[in-house]
């Protein structure tokens, strides 16, 4: 097994595994909708939240989204299984990203499977009077969209990949324009 399959399944599988767990035990722990840990007072919770659609709730209220969530995440899966296997064969960074991506797609799609829903349970919002109300005037609210080991693959995974991308090419331009400063090569011909 080449090194980018292995880093690739080994992420994937880590991510589904974690993601998993920490809902089965959210599931089982915190009383939905009203239970919550407070682990920083007044800017993060541990809840239990369900959340029929996508970040935000997107498509919730569809009456088709699990057809489209399905059909977009085996199209995301085809898409990156494609990306993996034209990879270099010793290629490490790049399958451990989109394994993080893939982990991600899998584990929220376990849920809509399952569930027809996905459990959330990481809640950021600030209780803070000048920055609430800053943040309520901007956004509308002061707490970011509650979410998941799943979803914190996806965004991780993209972001990386997307910075790692941006770098190679910016590294290959250099190299480009290097190699345009070197002086021709000499094909041996004696020019007079």
């Amino acid at each position: 097994m080449s090194a980018r399959t292995r880093y690739f399944l080994i992420t994937c599988a880590l991510v589904v595994l974690l993601d998993q767990a920490t809902k089965l035990w959210i599931n089982n722990n915190i009383e939905l909708w009203r239970g919550s840990i407070t682990v920083i007072d007044g800017f993060f919770q541990i809840v239990h939240y369900r959340n029929k659609g996508a970040v935000g709730g997107v498509l919730g209220g569809s009456d088709f989204r699990l057809h489209i969530f399905f059909v977009f995440t085996l199209v995301a899966l085809g898409a990156i299984g494609w990306m993996v296997w034209k990879l270099p064969a010793r290629e490490r960074f790049v399958p451990t990203m989109l394994g993080l991506i893939a982990g991600g797609a899998i584990g929220n799609a376990i849920d809509r499977a399952y569930q027809g829903e996905v459990i959330d349970f990481l809640r950021f919002y600030t209780e803070h009077p000048e920055v609430s109300a800053w943040l309520k005037a901007k956004f509308g609210t002061a707490e970011y969209p509650s979410f998941n080991v799943a979803d914190m693959g996806i965004v991780v995974g993209v972001i990386a990949f997307f910075i790692q991308q941006f770098w190679q090419d910016r590294v290959s331009k250099e190299a480009d324009l290097s190699a345009d400063d070197l002086p021709p090569e000499d094909d041996g011909a004696v020019t007079a």
